[in-house]
């Protein structure tokens, strides 16, 4: 069922969102760590540096810093490519799958307030 949104609810509901991450997650994810990993997420895989920075218009190293964080909360993995050595591949972990399952639902909270 489609839900229809003014431009001011929208943003409200992202202010929302966005003010409870951070009080819930001192340690959050900025804008682009977290469009990567929704990207990682939400598309199917496989997922490399190289497809992600294509993905977003973005270098390889902006991904790679982005994914030392990611990496070092848990919430991804990287492994070379056994196929093609020069491919770094992204791998989904459960810490990672319950990070965002927990923002879904702070996502659908919120949305019920409006």
């Amino acid at each position: 069922m489609p839900v229809e949104f003014s431009a001011t609810q929208a943003l409200t509901l992202w202010h929302s969102v966005s003010l409870n991450q951070v009080r819930i997650d001192a340690d959050d994810l900025t804008l682009r760590q977290m469009a990567i990993l929704l990207q990682i997420y939400l598309v199917p895989p496989p997922h490399t540096v190289r497809g992600l920075a294509a993905t977003l218009g973005v270098t390889k190293p902006v991904i790679t810093r982005a994914l030392d964080t990611m990496g070092t909360r848990g919430l991804v993995t990287r492994e070379r490519d056994p196929r093609d050595g020069r491919n770094v591949v992204i791998k989904r972990t459960v810490a990672g799958a319950l990070y965002l399952e927990k923002l879904g639902d702070l996502v659908i909270a919120e949305a019920r307030k409006l």
